[in-house]
C-alpha cells in the first residue's frame, strides 16, 4: 500500500484492515457501537484545530473525521446494507435536492432561495423516508423537533430545541423572566442537593433522590442553556472557554508549587486556593 490523494486508496486500506486473516485484530473487533464515540471525538478535534486557527491540524483532523465514514461504510458493505459509493450518492442527491436555486431548472433558480423553503425540503424527505420504512397506511405524526438529532452534545441541542419552539411563538419574551426561572430551577436543585445535617452528612442516598438531583440538574443547565441563547452565545463555546481558563489556572498552580519542590498532590486547599488567585491576578494585569 502506498499514500494516495484518491479516495479508493482509502477504501482499499480499510478493507484491507477488516479482511479476516489478515486485516487487523483490533479493527475487525469494532462494531458501529464501538467506533461511535471515536467520530464523534474526531469531530470535536476538528472543532478544535478550527478554534485554534491550526491548518495543519485541521488537514489531519478532516482525515480522520474521513476516515470514520469509510470504517462505518465499510462494515455497512460488510453486512450488504450499503457501501462507501452509496453515501456519497445520498449526500449528493440531498444537496442537489435542497438547493433548487442553484441546482433547479430555469424557473427554480429564478425564483432563488424563497423564505421557507429549506423547511418544506426536509419536510419532503422525512415524509418519503417514512414511506420507504413501509409506513405506507398511515401519515407519520411529523413534529416540528424531528429534526433536531438526538446525537447532538445536550447543550447544542437544547439551543436547536428551544429555537425550533421560539420559531412558533413558545419562548420567554425577554431575558428578565429566563433568569427568574434559573434562580428557580437552582433553589430547587440546592434544596433537594444539599444535605440539611450541618456538617455535611446526608443518611438519604437513595436511588430516587439521586434521580431527583438528576432531573433537577438537567432542569437548570436546559435553563442556562436558554440564557445562553437569549444572549446570542454559543454555550458550548463558552464552557469550553471556561475549560481552557480552568486548565491555564491549574498549570499555574502546578508550576509555581513545582518550583517550590512540591505538587498538588502534596499541598494544602489553601495553598492552592492562594497560587489560583495569584494566576487570576496575573491574567488581569
Amino acid at each position: 500500500m502506498t499514500p494516495s490523494k484518491d479516495i479508493t486508496r482509502l477504501i482499499e486500506i480499510m478493507a484491507a484492515l477488516r479482511t479476516p486473516g489478515s486485516g487487523c485484530p483490533w479493527d475487525l473487533e469494532q462494531t458501529y457501537e464501538t467506533i461511535a464515540p471515536y467520530t464523534i471525538e474526531e469531530a470535536y478535534e476538528v472543532a478544535d484545530a478550527i478554534a485554534r486557527g491550526d491548518r495543519v491540524d485541521l488537514k489531519d483532523e478532516l482525515g480522520d473525521l474521513l476516515l470514520q465514514v469509510v470504517y462505518h461504510a465499510r462494515m455497512a458493505e460488510e453486512e450488504d446494507a450499503f457501501a462507501f459509493g452509496d453515501v456519497v450518492e445520498a449526500v449528493t442527491t440531498k444537496m442537489i435536492r435542497r438547493h433548487p436555486h442553484v441546482f433547479g431548472d430555469e424557473d427554480a433558480r429564478a425564483a432563488g432561495a424563497a423564505p421557507g423553503f429549506w423547511a418544506r425540503i426536509k419536510a419532503e424527505e422525512r415524509t418519503a423516508k417514512a414511506a420507504t420504512r413501509g409506513n405506507h397506511d398511515e401519515t407519520p405524526q411529523a413534529s416540528l423537533l424531528d429534526d433536531v438529532p438526538v446525537g447532538l452534545p445536550a447543550l447544542t441541542r437544547a439551543i436547536k430545541l428551544q429555537d425550533k419552539a421560539a420559531a412558533v411563538g413558545f419562548d420567554w419574551p425577554s431575558l428578565a423572566p429566563v433568569f427568574d426561572k434559573m434562580r428557580e430551577e437552582l433553589s430547587e436543585l440546592e434544596e433537594i442537593a444539599v444535605p440539611a445535617d450541618p456538617r455535611g452528612n446526608t443518611t438519604d442516598d437513595t436511588p430516587e433522590r439521586r434521580a431527583k438531583i438528576e432531573e433537577e440538574m438537567g432542569d437548570l443547565l436546559f435553563v442556562m442553556a436558554n440564557v445562553a441563547r437569549h444572549l446570542k452565545l454559543d454555550p458550548e463555546e463558552a464552557l469550553r472557554a471556561a475549560n481552557r481558563k480552568f486548565v491555564r489556572r491549574f498549570r499555574h498552580i502546578e508550576q509555581r508549587l513545582a518550583e517550590e519542590g512540591s505538587t498538588p498532590k502534596d499541598s494544602t486547599l489553601e495553598q492552592m486556593d492562594s497560587l489560583w488567585d495569584e494566576a487570576r491576578a496575573n491574567e488581569r494585569k
